[in-house]
């Protein structure tokens, strides 16, 4: 082979490797863009809310937070001594952030053994569920993303006990998702892609 040849091979082979089908959609902050470069998002946000009637942008202002919208995202790494790897801060994946147990728990009551945390459709399917849940068990309504997102985070008997109360942190970023809800919200109700 020639090595104009080669050299071409090899710049394809490294190009390919740029982007991984997991990457995040180029513009986090614009519902309208995320749903136009990933077509099949809106087909799963739209089946969550006819399954489970969350209004997709409370979904995606959720996933924004939990993974930013990257398919195999997963905690950081912990290291002993600062450098031996002991494994991670939980076992949290895919769009969702889903913990292995809850999506054991949905797995066998809804999803099937099929079902995907990496899968935009099951991450969402799973999302409304728990959601659902969080309304029958908590009282929570399904658009108030504020609650929904600490019960989501901290689970559901976690937020009846308030554990939230105690992480100022979680506190604010609850707010940050609210606020990210609104926005998309606002974007979604503009956007001829989402309609």
């Amino acid at each position: 082979m020639s090595k104009l040849y080669l050299a071409g091979l090899l710049v394809l082979i490294l190009g390919s490797c740029g982007t991984r089908d997991g990457s995040a959609p180029r513009n986090l902050d614009n519902a309208c863009s995320i749903v136009t470069e990933r077509p099949h998002y809106v087909r799963a946000l739209k089946a969550a809310e006819r399954k489970w009637g969350v209004e997709p942008h409370v979904l995606m202002a959720m996933i924004y937070q939990e993974s930013k919208f990257i398919s195999d995202n997963r905690p950081p790494h912990v290291y002993a001594l600062g450098v031996i790897p002991t494994g991670r801060q939980s076992s949290a994946l895919g769009y969702s952030q889903a913990l292995d147990g809850t999506w054991e728990e949905y797995i066998d009551q809804i999803g099937g053994r099929g079902s995907d945390r990496t899968d935009i459709r099951d991450a969402t399917d799973f999302m409304g569920w728990y959601m659902s849940l969080t309304v029958q068990e908590n009282g929570i309504p399904l658009n108030d993303t504020y609650n929904q997102y600490l019960a989501y985070h901290d689970g559901r008997t976690g937020w009846r006990r308030g554990t939230y109360r105690s992480k100022p942190w979680l506190v604010r970023i609850a707010g940050e998702v609210r606020d990210r809800a609104v926005m998309y919200d606002a974007q979604l109700r503009s956007c001829s892609r989402f309609r």
